[in-house]
């Protein structure tokens, strides 16, 4: 077991969500902290709440599609602390549809913020990972980074890649020798505003189906349950005890367990279910 107690960690999306409680959790355990998001008034809160439980902040905004200003918050956070230790990528969007329905403005939307928010993440903060002879990367893919779904595809590409980049990664850095450990994390459903806020941003965009809505209320009041400060614990408890894979939940579980038992049937099981859930 290796404690972050006293070591720098780095949270996008830390403005709501599993970003904030990872954040607290964080701070619980006497990490120091670097925290973000677009959203700069959530961040406020979650800075000040941080500080709170007693742990050092340093809290700007930030979006992560944003290569350029990645590379410099990560410079920035090195400057200020003096040294990195851990990044958290977990800022994420959901949304899309169905691929005859997306246009590319959805492509790019969430792909830039779940996928290259990832690789920027990764990028800019490694060397200082490498550099603290004691780091962390923690990629925040999802259970649809295991299956995929009908009418979320983009979300469940960028997810896939989120998996396949930090496998990738932690068997570059194995064989590079380099003193960095590698977590990629599967939540399943965690009590969060993701669907309403993908919902609402289709609202905006004057896009919304009643078949969006529908899903948005079978998200909420079905599948998206666990607690998010209990979502937390877990990713945190796994990086502690070098977990490479965290799987955050039972159904992230059951998934895991259905698509390696049954690779070719469950994408037929998976199509029922969600026509069985559309009629409900």
């Amino acid at each position: 077991m290796s404690s972050v107690r006293g070591k720098v960690a780095v949270v996008t999306g830390a403005g709501s969500g599993i970003g904030r409680q990872l954040a607290f959790e964080l701070a619980r355990r006497g990490a120091r902290l670097a925290v973000s998001d677009v959203d700069e008034d959530g961040l406020a809160g979650t800075a000040a709440r941080a500080r709170a439980l007693g742990a050092q902040v340093h809290s700007a905004g930030l979006d992560v599609t944003d290569r350029a200003a990645v590379l410099a918050h990560a410079d920035t956070v090195a400057d200020h602390f003096g040294v990195v230790h851990q990044v958290y990528n977990n800022a994420g969007v959901a949304g899309g549809g169905p691929v005859l329905d997306s246009d590319w403005a959805d492509y790019d939307r969430i792909l830039g913020v779940n996928l290259f928010g990832v690789l920027h993440g990764t990028k800019a903060f490694l060397p200082h990972l490498v550099a603290s002879g004691d780091g962390h990367v923690v990629n925040v893919s999802s259970l649809n980074g295991i299956m995929a779904q009908a009418s979320i595809n983009a979300y469940s590409a960028s997810k896939f890649a989120v998996r396949g980049f930090t496998e990738a990664l932690r068997s570059e850095l194995l064989i590079a020798g380099h003193p960095v450990q590698v977590t990629v994390v599967h939540p399943g459903g965690v009590r969060t505003n993701i669907a309403t806020a993908a919902l609402e941003h289709s609202r905006q965009r004057g896009t919304v189906t009643a078949e969006d809505e529908a899903r948005m209320r079978m998200y909420n009041e079905k599948l998206l349950r666990m607690p998010a400060e209990q979502a937390a614990r877990i990713v945190v408890d796994g990086v502690e005890a070098g977990k490479p894979r965290v799987l955050v939940g039972n159904d992230a579980k059951a998934v895991d367990l259905l698509v390696r038992l049954a690779p070719r049937a469950y994408p037929r099981l998976v199509a029922a279910l969600q026509r069985r859930a559309q009629r409900a």
